[in-house]
């Protein structure tokens, strides 16, 4: 099949003239929904862009983003493009240092500054030679307004068109371990991943709607909710605060949903606290009742109306996609990298194979080397790490595929199963190997559970570091206790002994980004976490209790 491959900008020159008054972007704003349409953002990003220009910065200059997700964060981006510009964009949670050291390392000229918390803490390590402009509802004491920054400037008129080999980001990497890498992008790498992707979400035809809460900076909300909007001439929805995540999803009714597999843990939570398993159970085997609890319950979350719910970042435990199955709920399982463009697998809802993250994407070639890492090739792999050639070398073969770092199989059908991550094989003290991904995934099967950590290293056998969910801190320890015991003695049998765990830990510390225990995507930084409590490892492995509470 043959497609024409566009670049973000003009798939917007395209909406902004066909559905010039049709709400584009959705902003929650102290309780009230501010809706701008295609038209009225096309004016705000000509603006800026006019605005940018008239800075005479040189071309590709690269200009930075922080801010929660809102709707000036895609104006901001679109005007950075249409500027001939480079954006760069940060997470909302990144420290102090991290903050300077991306600043300084891309080299940024300008700073966009949005919606945040505790920026009086951050705002001096940006450096003296950046011009800051913030946010309209989020201005911050000090710099230039959007609105002061585009007064009595004429917005452009053409419609500009990057060359497909003009850069168009750099994305600086969340990594669990060292200092992030600025992944380099071209237009070129967005066109096709979008053009190709929404090209496989065959339902997307009406007047599609997205949610946007999950951070912009990371390439999969970029690329699935961003582009997939401006792509699919949608309206995409800002979620307000955590507060009001609930009642946002559900006065927007998305039609395309993605989350990560805590957030779909977090609804099966809220989902068992109002109906227990054992009354779900009898109401579902009723006739009658069945599809009325199961609307009510996608109603209930605003999910009545998704044409597509879809997972990534880390795997979703297949007991709990198999769950949500039985209420109804087809969630599609997503596998790529910042590196590729978040184009590499993707879970077709004709076609699917749980446990796996599916099959490839158009024109994309997958392999699986002879130590067992799944590598990925096609046309929307980064151009390198900027600045880093070695690394950049380490990570694309000279044939031209890009080395993930994750360990699979493909099986005769082409469905890919990730089996762990390379670098978090460890070996215990008769030198024996131990990948923890999927014993932590069969440890998640526990709702008492909200993080699992593998951890053994030296040790004989495996020990899991586990952090219980909310509602379980509420319940009687002893309980706690027997259900953890169980869970152990059900997972252990099918390992081998060197795997089976001897304690399962309860940490008294949630893991969480500010701790930097997570990364912005909720991944465990495994290496800050070992160093934080191997002192201890002996003590725990020799403790009489097989369930230790800290």
């Amino acid at each position: 099949m043959s497609i024409q491959v566009v670049n973000p900008l003009e798939k917007f020159y395209q909406y902004e003239q066909e559905k010039a008054n049709k709400t584009f972007l959705r902003q929650a704003y102290n309780g009230q929904w501010h809706s701008t349409t295609w038209k009225k953002a096309g004016e705000e990003i000509r603006k800026m862009a006019a605005a940018l220009k008239a800075l005479n910065l040189p071309p590709q200059s690269k200009i930075a983003l922080v801010s929660k997700n809102c709707a000036n964060w895609i104006l901001a981006d679109l005007a950075i493009m249409m500027a001939g510009h480079v954006s760069v964009p940060l997470y909302f949670t990144l420290n102090s240092e991290t903050l300077n050291y991306v600043l300084e390392h891309s080299e940024a000229k300008v700073l966009f500054v949005g919606k945040m918390d505790g920026w009086d803490k951050l705002r001096d390590y940006v450096p003296q030679d950046v011009t800051c402009i913030s946010f309209p509802l989020w201005t911050e004491p000090g710099y230039v307004t959007w609105d002061e920054f585009t007064k009595d400037i004429e917005p452009l008129k053409e419609n500009i068109i990057p060359k497909g080999s003009d850069l168009i980001t750099i994305i600086y990497t969340s990594g669990t371990t060292g200092l992030p890498k600025g992944v380099l992008h071209n237009f070129h790498a967005f066109g096709y991943a979008a053009t190709w992707a929404m090209s496989e979400m065959k339902d997307l035809i009406g007047e599609e709607r997205f949610f946007s809460y999950l951070p912009l900076s990371h390439i999969a909300e970029r690329m699935l909710v961003e582009m997939g909007g401006i792509y699919t001439g949608a309206s995409i929805s800002f979620a307000e605060s955590l507060d009001t995540f609930a009642q946002n999803l559900k006065d927007t009714k998305p039609t395309v949903f993605l989350a990560v597999p805590r957030i779909w843990t977090k609804f099966q939570q809220g989902i068992l606290s109002k109906m227990p398993q054992n009354k779900l159970n009898i109401l579902l085997k009723i006739p009658f009742l069945n599809t009325l609890i199961k609307n009510k319950i996608k109603a209930g979350l605003g999910l009545d109306e998704a044409k597509y719910l879809l997972t990534g970042a880390a795997p979703l435990p297949l007991a709990t996609m198999q769950w949500f199955e039985e209420l109804g709920f087809i969630i599609c399982e997503a596998y790529a990298m910042t590196e590729n463009c978040a184009y590499s697998h993707l879970t077709r809802k004709e076609n699917r194979k749980p446990g796996s993250v599916g099959t490839s994407m158009p024109n994309s070639i997958c392999r699986i080397s002879e130590e067992g890492e799944i590598q990925v090739k096609n046309e929307c792999t980064m151009i390198g790490y900027y600045k880093e050639d070695s690394k950049t070398e380490e990570a694309i073969t000279k044939d031209g595929y890009l080395c993930t770092g994750d360990q699979g199989e493909i099986d005769s059908k082409g469905f890919l199963k990730i089996t762990g991550r390379i670098k978090d094989i460890f070996k215990t003290d008769k030198g024996k190997y131990v990948a923890p991904a999927p014993i932590e995934l069969s440890l998640s099967k526990n709702l008492h559970i909200e993080q699992a950590c593998l951890v053994g290293s030296n040790l004989p056998q495996t020990m899991a570091l586990v952090v219980l969910s909310l509602d379980s801190k509420k319940e009687d320890k002893a309980d706690i206790e027997k259900s953890l015991e169980d869970t152990m003695k059900e997972i252990n049998p099918a390992l081998e002994k060197h795997e089976r765990m001897k304690k399962i830990v309860i940490m008294s510390e949630e893991w969480t980004v500010e701790n930097n225990l997570l990364t912005p995507t909720m991944k465990v930084k495994r290496n800050v976490l070992e160093k934080k409590y191997e002192s201890n490892y002996e003590n725990w492995y020799n403790s009489k209790e097989n369930i230790i509470w800290l």
